[in-house]
């Protein structure tokens, strides 16, 4: 299993078009062979005073974080699945903006070493 994680400061306003939107792109990447999408709200995110997911994202005081992950067979399928979505017309931002600053969002990919 693959896992592409990603964190992001969400304006607190938006909460419902961000769910809107993460619905909609969930369809696509399954679409394109995730196993699952999951994104997740913050109610309990620390300040940090080293380091902290908020410190990661720059959240400001109108915003949330928000956790998400997607799974994958392997990475070959998680590379060519994200190389479709970025191509595909349902994810432009014509017509499915981001709802947020997603120059703030961080992310990386994962090999899975312990599923239980």
């Amino acid at each position: 299993m693959y896992v592409v994680g990603f964190v992001a400061a969400v304006p607190t306003a938006n909460r419902e078009a961000f769910r809107l939107h993460a619905e909609a792109a969930a369809v696509i990447f399954k679409e394109h062979g995730a196993l699952q999408v999951v994104e997740c709200w913050g109610t309990d995110v620390p300040e940090g005073t080293v380091t902290s997911f908020p410190m990661a994202v720059k959240r400001k005081d109108d915003e949330t974080v928000v956790f998400s992950w997607i799974t994958w067979p392997d990475k070959a399928s998680s590379d060519a699945g994200m190389g479709a979505l970025m191509t595909d017309p349902r994810m432009s931002p014509e017509t499915n903006p981001m709802p947020f600053d997603g120059q703030r969002m961080i992310f990386g990919g994962f090999e899975a070493i312990v599923v239980h």
